[in-house]
């Protein structure tokens, strides 16, 4: 029996569910000082004059620094990180940890209070006393591209860049020319607000010497942080170490180089004491990122038996008030996809990137492909509808390869799909949902004349995950790279060791890492230890995110493995005086062949490598290797998904009743894993569809900051979700595994829209906006109503 395709439960779950697992806010320095954030209550204001007497003489506070006392203090070399200038005239104003004449979001850091508590800070940062000068709001993307009014008063337009992908301009204009069906369709992704079960948190601890300094931080991304940290404060890389203990969920939001960072790195290095600080949820929709932020258009053409002929986009998209990390690239992650898993011989996309004076917006999960699926999704349920033909067929009829199986089929975004294999996920979904049965039931509701209707929507989506190859990320102006390091030892006494540059927050990397290790050195996983997420211990990494982990991370680790095996069997040969081809390795044991009584597990071998006394000539002790392992593509996932809702025709209500998923992502190493991605997925994209939006005012206010006013879903408001999967091996990657962490929320948003549509649609309604609250299907089914007469 082999590890990898076990369900196996999560080896890092003891210590999470017994508390005995450590988060930022869980640890505790002597000497340490609480920041304070003083935050602009305008979303676009010039700061007048800031008064902290008040707060100066309270009870335990240390100091006060406003944003020009902080630059006077060079604390920072370069403003905060931009690492996707997508273009080269990309407009990216300054943006620094302290505001210090304007302030261009409303929450945005213009003092800090370092205080002795916690509350003390608190309570110091409410007696700071700013006067500004309130300036007009960009408060929307319509307000941004009218362009009436500027975010940034030093820049004369709201745009950043303008990004196009129009491989055949000809072709495209002759595919529209020449369709008998085009459809045109306009959706809005709006902003959502993340909310991780633990808020965002960090602590800098100075050493007593030496100017070294460890930072403790909630985050996804600790190597990306100690290079960025560096090059923004001016502090040596080499005197940096960060640490990211237990990490409560990320999603993106915890994927950012953060003012509260880099104000507390600086701080402990000038002041030589620690800096702390955690969010509190009051303040999180003000002080991290939001996701999503676009309006889409949609445009498609086909011939008369609605075979695609072209596909054109246009993405009109919210950058917020300044450039994040990866900010600008997020909408265009999505640009490759939005033919989906289509056959559509002529692309084009375009994208203008625009500032507003609202909390930036950056990397949520899925970043860009469910709003790319989401798009391609609705628009294929409309042309249906044009065509006179089922959603099921207009799908079947416009797969790629017929829906048959491909590797490396070039698609016309310019990518190249690593492989797929689309009918068996649709005919799968459509069996476990009874799909026939289910229209069955529609019609038999409508004819009745119920007043709860049945909606049935599907979604059958792609995406690119596994983010590299590093030549193809530095072809987008992308500044990092897309490689993965991974160390394996096996130990003298016999247990194995991996060092691993991906950083989990939920993923269960100590789990799946050591099926793949346990399988590969032909040990017993629990004898595998797994190190992470501290720069100190693993230098080299790129860290997690776009489900890159196990398709770029713990394929570096296999490989890693093999080398290890490989350097075993020369031992071997050596000490047993046999030919290395003669040698088979099976279940931690070589033999050799034709002599079956000799025989030598690697972990006795492991043993006589550390005590060297018997290596070939000029062989270097210990069972140790690493690799660098940088893809030679991306990989592919794919599914097919069914939801299926009620919609209580009196009062608007929906309620989703059941969901379907059947998803691809190649080899799958722990399939329990593998579902819980995929339930958590699921519930962010329905969360998306059906209650989560960062509403704004006029004046750039945000109005549902807590969860008050602001809907995040529990298992009350989702059905226990019913999964599947098939199996499409990767051809980017010796495992041939893709990733899974977003394909939840890439196929749900657009298959709970379509089901809402599809309840509707006696009513002539089309299209519903997100989130699909009860007072707007209420009123689409009064106008509906109204419209028949």
């Amino acid at each position: 029996m082999t590890a990898v395709g076990t369900p196996m439960k999560r080896r890092e779950d003891a210590a999470l569910l017994t508390g005995e697992g450590k988060y930022v806010d869980d640890i505790q320095v002597d000497g340490q000082l609480w920041m304070g954030m003083v935050r602009s209550t305008f979303a676009h204001a010039r700061i007048v004059s800031i008064d902290a007497s008040a707060a100066e003489s309270m009870d335990g506070v240390v100091e006060v620094y406003t944003g020009p006392q902080l630059q006077e203090m060079g604390l920072w070399v370069a403003p905060l990180p931009c690492a996707w200038p997508v273009t080269d005239d990309m407009v990216n104003p300054e943006h620094f940890p302290v505001a210090t004449d304007e302030v261009h979001h409303l929450g945005e850091i213009v003092a800090v209070v370092l205080a002795e508590t916690r509350y003390q800070a608190a309570d110091a940062a409410e007696m700071v006393d700013v006067e500004y000068d309130p300036l007009p709001a960009v408060a929307s993307i319509d307000d941004a591209v009218a362009g009436d009014k500027i975010a940034h008063t030093g820049l004369d337009s709201n745009k950043s860049y303008h990004w196009p992908l129009i491989p055949d301009p000809d072709a495209l204009e002759a595919a529209f020319a020449d369709a008998a069906h085009t459809i045109e369709a306009n959706f809005v992704q709006q902003r959502l607000i993340p909310a991780a079960m633990e808020p965002r948190g960090v602590l800098a601890v100075p050493a007593p010497h030496g100017g070294d300094v460890t930072l403790y931080s909630a985050t996804q991304v600790p190597h990306i942080l100690k290079v960025m940290a560096a090059a923004t404060t001016g502090i040596a890389e080499s005197k940096i170490r960060v640490v990211a203990p237990s990490v409560g969920g990320g999603f993106g939001a915890k994927l950012n180089i953060n003012p509260d960072e880099i104000l507390a790195l600086s701080l402990a290095h000038r002041l030589g004491r620690p800096v702390r600080w955690t969010e509190t949820r009051s303040e999180a929709a003000g002080s991290t990122h939001q996701g999503r932020g676009q309006q889409q258009k949609i445009e498609l053409a086909a011939d008369a038996d609605g075979k695609l002929l072209g596909c054109r986009v246009h993405l009109d998209a919210d950058m917020g008030a300044y450039m994040m990390l990866i900010t600008p690239g997020v909408p265009l992650l999505g640009s490759f996809l939005y033919t989906g898993v289509y056959a559509v011989p002529a692309f084009g996309f375009t994208c203008d990137g625009y500032f507003t004076n609202m909390t930036p917006t950056d990397a949520y999960r899925g970043a860009g492909r469910p709003e790319a699926s989401y798009a391609i999704e609705r628009a294929m349920d409309i042309l249906a509808a044009e065509v006179g033909i089922s959603p099921v067929e207009i799908r079947r009829r416009n797969y790629l390869g017929g829906g048959d199986f491909f590797e490396n089929l070039d698609v016309p975004s310019t990518l190249t799909f690593d492989s797929g294999h689309y009918g068996p996920t649709m005919d799968r979904a459509l069996e476990m949902s009874d799909y026939d049965g289910l229209k069955a039931e529609q019609q038999r509701r409508r004819d009745a004349g119920e007043q709860k209707q049945l909606g049935i929507g599907l979604c059958t989506y792609v995406e690119i995950c596994g983010l590299a190859p590093s030549r193809a990320l530095g072809g987008l102006n992308y500044a990092a790279g897309g490689w993965e390091h991974a160390t394996v030892r096996l130990l003298p006494t016999g247990k194995a060791e991996v060092v691993t540059g991906s950083t989990p927050h939920g993923q269960g990397h100590e789990t799946s890492w050591a099926q793949i290790v346990g399988d590969k050195l032909g040990i017993d996983p629990a004898d595998v230890e797994v190190l992470h997420s501290d720069t100190a211990i693993s230098p080299l990494g790129m860290d997690t995110y776009g489900s890159r982990s196990l398709s770029v991370g713990g394929v570096a680790v296999s490989m890693a493995c093999e080398k290890v095996v490989e350097k075993a069997k020369l031992i071997v040969a050596h000490q047993m005086e046999a030919n290395p081809d003669d040698l088979t390795f099976e279940g931690g044991t070589f033999s050799v062949a034709g002599s079956p009584d000799k025989t030598v597990t690697i972990q006795e071998i492991a043993f006589g490598a550390f005590t060297a006394h018997d290596l070939p000539d000029g062989m270097e002790p210990n069972l140790q290797e690493q690799v660098t392992f940088d893809p030679p593509n991306f990989a592919f996932p794919f599914g097919t998904h069914v939801a299926v809702v009620e919609v209580d025709e009196g009062t608007g209500g929906v309620e989703l009743i059941d969901y379907i998923a059947v998803d691809d992502c190649g080899n799958q190493v722990n399939p329990m894993i593998v579902e819980g991605q995929v339930h958590g997925g699921i519930v962010q994209g329905v969360a998306q569809a059906l209650w989560e939006c960062a509403s704004y005012d006029d004046e750039g206010v945000c109005l549902n900051p807590s969860f008050l006013d602001y809907l995040v879903p529990s298992a009350v408001e989702v059905p226990s979700f019913r999964l599947d999967s098939t199996v499409t091996p990767s051809t980017s990657n010796p495992l041939g595994v893709k990733g899974v962490g977003e394909a939840g929320t890439i196929g749900s948003a657009a298959a709970v829209i379509n089901a809402v549509c599809d309840a509707l649609s006696p009513y002539g309604v089309t299209d519903m906006e997100m989130p699909a609250t009860p007072q707007r299907v209420w009123r689409a089914i009064r106008d509906g109503k109204g419209a028949q007469g």
